[in-house]
This record gives structure tokens, C-alpha cells and sequence, in this order.
């Protein structure tokens, strides 16, 4: 990855059909590009959230109408900072 690469975090949603072996290995290619994958789905649906790498998500971009059904960015309510809230 280089130093002027953007990273963000994204969700990563498979079709159903896809086995577990491949979203493993896509997970994998996540990681070898420079990415984190930060937590995997497989109940309601099959998938990932991880930080990817700009130059890797334009890959995995590509992919989507096949195994992909749907890259989103996702926000953590945890990486949100603290604010006030009031009420009248």
C-alpha cells in the first residue's frame, strides 16, 4: 500500500451461493493488500466489514454482479465521537 493511499471501512456482502472458502480467501486477499478485516457475517447474510485499501477496493468493485452483491461504506457508531445531547 502506498503512503498516499486512502484506506475506509466498508461492508462486504456475498451472494448466498457463494461457499465460505472464497469469501475466506477474498477476506485473505483483504489483508495481503493492505486491509483489516474487522468482523465476518454468516447468519442473515455472508459476508464482511473491513478497512480496505482505495487501491484494493476498486478490485474488489469490480467483482461486484458476480460473487459481490453489494459494497457499502460502513459507519460504526463506535468510531463516531462523543457529543452532547440535550433535550427541551
Amino acid at each position: 500500500m502506498s503512503g498516499t493511499d486512502g484506506v475506509a471501512e466498508y461492508i462486504v456482502v456475498f451472494k448466498k451461493t457463494v461457499s465460505d472458502d472464497a469469501i475466506q480467501k477474498h477476506a485473505d486477499d483483504v489483508i495481503a493488500n493492505g486491509g483489516q478485516v474487522q468482523q465476518r457475517y454468516d447468519s442473515v447474510l455472508k459476508g464482511f466489514s473491513a478497512v480496505i485499501p482505495d487501491s484494493y477496493l476498486q478490485t474488489l468493485q469490480s467483482l461486484q454482479g458476480g460473487e459481490i452483491d453489494y459494497i457499502g461504506a460502513f459507519t460504526s457508531r463506535l468510531s463516531q465521537p462523543d457529543g452532547v445531547v440535550t433535550t427541551q
